[in-house]
């Protein structure tokens, strides 16, 4: 009996340590995955170029204002176009990195910075390697391809926290289900 008592320790401690979940590791949803983990302070500092532009709004409605149109700029584009591929490229750009610099949604994710598309980006493999300043895609079945686009801000369980731009006609932060989205790439 002396020699149970070590096993059913070890696996007490294992089971509290883990909270019985020994498949999906979550982030307290308080905890910035900028601090303190190897991240780079260029991940930080996109992330934090694309919180200072929330509550940036469109001025009418049509894809137009004065930021939005500096956001569109910086990909070739002028005022009514979509713009949240152009968004993440400008937060990109502010840091002095060349690329992503594409309006177009798509572009965002070619295969070499793509690291997982669909069901893939449900698994716990892919949360663990999910890190700020990553772009997430959005699929729309109606247009048949990625028509959406932001950056993770952090991720907290199953969400990822987002910023991103042309939602609602302005740039927010948002809490997305990972089930949600489709593509997710690294630039960095």
């Amino acid at each position: 009996m002396a020699t149970m008592y070590p096993l059913l320790f070890g696996i007490l401690f294992i089971a509290v340590c883990s909270d019985m979940d020994p498949i999906h590791h979550t982030v307290n949803a308080q905890t910035s995955l900028c601090q303190g983990n190897g991240d780079s302070p260029i991940r930080a500092r996109i992330v934090e170029i694309a919180t200072a532009e929330i509550g940036i709004r469109e001025a009418t409605g049509n894809n137009d204002g004065v930021r939005v149109e500096a956001y569109l700029a910086y990909t070739g584009l002028r005022a009514g176009h979509a713009w949240c591929a152009a968004f993440v490229s400008w937060c990109y750009g502010q840091t002095g990195l060349a690329e992503p610099r594409n309006p177009w949604s798509p572009a965002l994710f070619p295969n070499a910075r793509t690291y997982c598309r669909t069901d893939a980006c449900r698994g716990s493999k892919t949360s663990t390697r999910i890190r700020p300043a990553d772009i997430f895609g959005i699929y729309s079945h109606s247009a048949k391809r990625i028509n959406h686009v932001g950056l993770v801000r952090s991720i907290a369980g199953k969400y990822l926290l987002t910023i991103e731009g042309n939602v609602n006609n302005s740039v927010l932060s948002k809490r997305r289900h990972l089930s949600t989205v489709y593509a997710l790439a690294d630039w960095l």
